[in-house]
């Protein structure tokens, strides 16, 4: 049998000592109780990956980004072109 140390802040250790009035059973009892009620409750919440959850989300079809990531700051500039109609658009490095 293996022995644990456990710390708990004042409201647990108060709600400890109530169940351990209150039921009659031992800490040890009380904990070994609520550690098999815990594990019941696991089938009931199981655990996805972020993977399972990203396959269930509707993202649209994609493809509307205006520059790759490489060459993001010439891809906001142009939108910012296209925003405001100026229209014009100058190669990166060759702007006036």
């Amino acid at each position: 049998m293996a022995s644990r140390t456990v710390r708990l802040d004042e409201d647990t250790e108060e709600v400890l000592e109530q169940l351990v009035k209150g039921t009659g059973l031992s800490i040890s009892a009380v904990f070994k109780q609520g550690l098999l009620a815990l594990r019941d409750q696991l089938p009931a919440h199981p655990q996805r990956t972020p993977y399972e959850i990203y396959k269930e989300l509707d993202l649209g079809p994609g493809g509307y980004g205006v520059a790759s990531s490489s060459e993001a700051k010439q891809g906001i500039r142009e939108a910012i072109r296209r925003k405001h109609g100026l229209g014009v658009s100058y190669p990166p490095g060759s702007q006036p």
